[in-house]
């Protein structure tokens, strides 16, 4: 069954507050401007399934049809589109913001979806994996955030498994704040490029942010194939983040399309 890809992005600009999502982020999530944020976190009084009660605007959390993360099994083979990736190396700016471990992006890297460019504004980690592959979890996720002109929001997501160092995420891994706290800069660059797998097909998808305020309309790219971080690498990470993972959400009736 082919499905054609203007059906799968259908909604992609009207997300209101996906313009201000891209300007601050806190993991997925976008800031309030100056209000404050009621606390969240993945246990606890916070937990993922209080979110929706916690403010206002994170109802979308508790009412949205189209959330993220999904279990990513039995996609449909349809005409998804191209990704192409433009990263460039960059100075390493990284932040712990007491929900992720957090790199943020000098302008000028970005990727092209479907003839739409849209600019690199950060990524992070989730431990476990947020996403899973038809049943299967991985060990880390890493999510590549990113903003087209328009204020649409697109996420790229990939998978981090056990094996070989990785030598692009070296610096990464090693300059990790363990406490929460201001962005740090770090001498050196980050290939991002390199953080990418190398081959193998993904998923897309109409989802959200996977944290508060949860908010829908994002177009969602994810690999199928893994990439290796080393054991001590994924540890570290581990160490500081026991589980930053939203459980898995309901699919409803989205398609899931499978290039």
């Amino acid at each position: 069954m082919s499905i054609d890809r203007r059906m799968l992005l259908r909604g992609a600009l009207a997300c209101a507050c996906c313009a201000k999502a891209g300007l601050a982020m806190a993991s997925d999530a976008p800031a309030h401007g100056g209000a404050a944020v009621a606390h969240w976190s993945y246990e606890g009084d916070g937990n993922p399934e209080k979110w929706g009660e916690l403010q206002s605007d994170f109802k979308m959390c508790q009412l949205g049809l189209e959330q993220t993360p999904i279990d990513l099994g039995n996609g449909i083979k349809g005409d998804v589109g191209s990704v192409d990736y433009d990263y460039k190396p960059l100075p390493l700016r990284i932040i712990n913001n007491g929900h992720t471990i957090q790199f943020n992006a000098d302008p000028g890297s970005a990727c092209v979806i479907g003839g739409a460019r849209y600019e690199l504004l950060q990524f992070h980690m989730h431990h476990p994996s947020e996403h899973l592959l038809a049943g299967k979890g991985f060990d880390l996720e890493c999510h590549f955030v990113h903003k087209s002109g328009a204020g649409a929001l697109a996420v790229t997501g990939v998978f981090i498994r056990p094996g070989a160092a990785n030598a692009a995420l070296k610096t990464f891994f090693e300059q990790m704040p363990a406490k929460a706290g201001p962005e740090v800069k770090v001498a050196g660059s980050i290939d991002i490029a390199g953080i990418l797998p190398k081959a193998g097909g993904y998923f897309r998808y109409m989802g959200s942010l996977t944290t508060p305020p949860c908010s829908e309309g994002l177009t969602w790219t994810v690999h199928k194939e893994p990439v290796e971080a080393s054991v001590e690498q994924i540890q570290k990470f581990a160490a500081l983040f026991p589980n930053n993972a939203r459980p898995i959400q309901k699919r409803n009736r989205r398609f899931v399309l499978d290039a």
